[in-house]
């Protein structure tokens, strides 16, 4: 990272939080730590370390499920599964009592989501896009899903097949919330952060993953990512390029020339970063939605809709939308579209991306959202109440046309002559006060000496 264009000093800090307040982790990358330094990081990643290993917590969970029903107690307040002898600690926590199989096989409804945006921002499937999924995945002849950061998708995976014994999808669960060791063995959940690419649990987490990707007995495998929307794409990319490699190096016939499939699942307006990285990738009209989520829901409309799609480089022509929610198949585009998203002859494509229907400018030479008109000053599509980039009056420091503020040949000038008259502002205004307080203080002597020679006039005055 870079700190200033003009500097250009790189830094490290937190991938996995964007927040200085949630980890206050900065270094310059030309910067000589000091040991007393290390020692105290150290200290405080130390101090921040789980209270129970992934190891402790598999064994912990063996012991909590041939509890009796009355002694199954979850603490709210510290996200952890309690046995008996740990009651006493927690004694002033709220509790979940009589907690059953069935939640302890869906902990995603059983732990608070971790909803702070600059961190986990943890978004839950709704059923209906989890249940799309899990069908979308099995339709298409894929057995086993590497769910990075997909906590619900991964719990309906692992439930369905400990319910069912024809079941065949396996899933590997890779998110940063370690919370979820506590239900899931080493071989199900790897404690990961997907903007660095990193294993906490180190080689033994890494070759887990390595292992799960090896397609054994022809069972195909699919990534299906959900990752926080305010991350950079590009590190995220980066992370995701290392998977697929990963896969890649499985040295199974004919992967040399081929990439993982993948479901990406992010809004819309992200498809031409996420373009840039994976050239090979189209984004579906299906739209994602959330429980824990206020905007992104399904069923509402116009600008209400969710935003958030499927990015993938599997055929579209492959990838079957639910005709019941509306959605219908092009033979033009050949994919499955919106019942919103018309054709546009000239653009020869179905070119709406947030479900309504676009329209087409033969200035601009595509399609633009409903809501946009084109403007002349801008020469191109906006909504109707922006301001223009290219206004009448031109540059607004010389009021010439032809060119902007930031590209102006007198703004050398102008900031020249507004430093002058800066340091000519701040020199005057010290001498004044300077000379206010003398005068103020000369005021404040002369009127105190005054009142003590009156006092002790007052006080000779014969009685």
């Amino acid at each position: 990272m870079s700190q200033g264009k003009e500097e250009g000093r790189r830094f490290y800090a937190c991938s996995a939080c964007r927040d200085r307040k949630d980890c206050n982790f900065f270094q310059w990358e030309d910067e000589k730590v000091s040991e007393t330094r290390l020692a105290a990081r150290e200290e405080c990643n130390r101090n921040r370390q789980p209270s129970f290993t992934h190891r402790q917590n598999v064994e912990r969970y063996k012991s909590f499920v041939l509890l009796p029903l009355s002694k199954r107690k979850f603490c709210q307040e510290c996200q952890q599964l309690l046995l008996p002898a740990e009651w006493e600690k927690h004694c002033g926590h709220q509790f979940l009592c009589d907690i059953s199989i069935a939640q302890l096989k869906s902990p995603s409804q059983l732990l608070y989501p971790l909803e702070n945006k600059k961190t986990n921002a943890q978004y839950l499937f709704a059923d209906r896009s989890c249940h799309f999924l899990l069908d979308l995945i099995i339709a298409l002849g894929f057995r086993r899903v590497l769910s990075v950061g997909t906590p619900r998708l991964h719990e309906m995976i692992q439930s369905k097949a400990s319910q069912k014994e024809d079941f065949s999808v396996r899933s590997l669960l890779l998110d940063i919330d370690f919370r979820y060791s506590q239900f899931y063995t080493e071989d199900e959940f790897c404690h990961y952060n997907m903007f660095n690419h990193y294993f906490f649990g180190g080689e033994a987490a890494h070759e887990t993953c390595r292992k799960f990707l090896y397609q054994d007995k022809g069972e195909r495998v699919i990534m299906v990512t959900d990752p926080p929307f305010g991350g950079l794409v590009e590190a995220l990319a980066s992370s995701f390029k290392k998977l697929m490699t990963m896969w890649r190096e499985t040295k199974k016939e004919g992967h040399d020339n081929q990439e993982m499939p993948v479901f990406w699942i992010f809004p819309y307006f992200f498809e031409s970063r996420i373009l840039e990285f994976f050239p090979s990738f189209s984004m579906m009209d299906y739209q994602v939605d959330y429980d824990n989520h206020a905007l992104y829901k399904h069923g509402k409309t116009g600008r209400r809709q969710s935003p958030v799609r499927i990015f993938t480089n599997i055929i579209p022509s492959m990838i079957v939308l639910p005709v019941e929610e509306g959605y219908r198949f092009c033979t033009i585009c050949q994919r499955y579209v919106s019942s919103g998203n018309q054709h546009c002859e000239i653009c020869n494509s179905c070119t709406s991306k947030d479900g309504r229907r676009w329209k087409h400018c033969a200035l601009c030479n595509k399609c633009v959202k409903p809501s946009w008109f084109h403007c002349n000053n801008c020469n191109c599509c906006a909504l109707q109440d922006h301001v223009c980039e290219r206004t009448e009056a031109g540059c607004f420091v010389c009021g010439k046309a032809g060119h902007k503020r930031s590209t102006c040949p007198s703004l050398s000038l102008t900031k020249t002559a507004r430093q002058t008259d800066k340091k000519k502002r701040q020199k005057t205004p010290k001498k004044v006060k300077m000379g206010i307080c003398k005068k103020s203080a000369m005021k404040h002597a002369i009127f105190f000496r005054k009142r003590i020679k009156n006092k002790k006039k007052r006080c000779n005055l014969p009685c």
